[in-house]
């Protein structure tokens, strides 16, 4: 993998922006494409690196904005319409390549996803701790002194606790509430939560607003420590997380996309990134390359009367 392409992913996990990596594993020539050539995909369609030909890097294109939209990796073998069947097995997406080409690849899309954000607000223990237990797990983290830092940055991958133990439960908890955090915690006692939760009541926060609270936030393990709170916290968070409960933004989502077939050779093409396209009978027809064009266009009536 090229340097420049691990860097942008490093740069878009930090950032909480979703991608997928596409390597090639196996090529048979005269495929352009080389083993251990690796392209780093967005969701905007742009690739950066090298995949493969005019055929190929399409085709994984619109492979690897699927698995992101489904959260699931996947190998691809491209190759003739006649050796598909050879390479059928499970977990492999067969895609035919129809085009001058007589190479062939096999390429593993994977789609990284954005880790969930732990927003710990506060300056206790707890806050410290689950600030720090989050980023053992690879989640993006951050650590908040003060409520009024809350942000653009939070979305509904966020789980906001707030854990200023009485400082300012109040304020952090309506700013958090003011976000689309999939959770808001809060560190508190249950007599204590009360009283937050009915102060916020009487500051004309909705119910349905206060109904996300967790409060007090996280499992019920008994007499902990302090700092030890963030264990029960993490634990809640991951129970709801395999409930299903809080998958929201897990999944990426891409713009919709407009796909016509090439009449020619049968080929999917992006309608936005077609680059070879002409109007016939009043239809436009789209095509992978300039090669298909050029044989649609001297003899017409052999592929409209076949296009599908």
């Amino acid at each position: 993998m090229k340097p420049e392409v691990l860097q942008l992913a490093a740069e878009l996990s930090a950032r909480g922006e979703p991608f997928v990596l596409a390597t090639v594993v196996w090529r048979r020539a005269p495929s352009s494409g080389k083993e251990g050539a690796t392209a780093l995909i967005t969701p905007d369609r742009k690739v950066r690196g090298w995949l493969g030909g005019a055929c190929a890097e399409p085709t994984v294109v619109r492979e690897a904005l699927r698995a992101l939209e489904e959260g699931t990796p996947r190998l691809l073998f491209l190759g003739s319409p006649e050796e598909l069947e050879g390479h059928a097995r499970d977990g492999v997406v067969t895609v035919p390549i129809a085009c001058q080409s007589e190479g062939a690849l096999e390429v593993y899309v994977e789609p990284v996803l954005p880790q969930p954000q732990i927003v710990a607000i506060g300056r206790s223990p707890a806050a410290i701790a689950l600030a720090s237990l989050a980023s053992g797990l690879g989640w993006r983290s951050v650590l908040m002194e003060d409520d009024r830092e809350i942000g653009d940055e939070i979305d509904d991958r966020s789980y906001i606790v707030v854990a200023t133990q009485g400082h300012f439960d109040e304020d952090a908890l309506e700013r958090a509430l003011a976000t689309p955090a999939a959770y808001v915690g809060l560190v508190a006692s249950r007599k204590r939560a009360e009283a937050v939760l009915g102060y916020l009541r009487d500051r004309g926060v909705a119910d349905e607003a206060l109904a996300r609270v967790h409060a007090p936030a996280g499992l019920d393990l008994g007499h902990v420590a302090t700092d030890e709170i963030a264990v029960a916290i993490l634990a809640e968070i991951v129970q709801m997380r395999g409930a299903g409960t809080l998958e929201s933004g897990l999944v990426a989502q891409t713009p919709a996309r407009h796909e016509e077939i090439d009449p020619v050779c049968a080929m999917t093409v992006d309608v936005a990134d077609a680059r070879y396209r002409t109007v016939h009978d009043g239809r436009t027809y789209y095509f992978c390359s300039a090669g298909c064009l050029e044989s649609f266009e001297s003899d017409p009536a052999r592929y409209v009367t076949v296009a599908p």
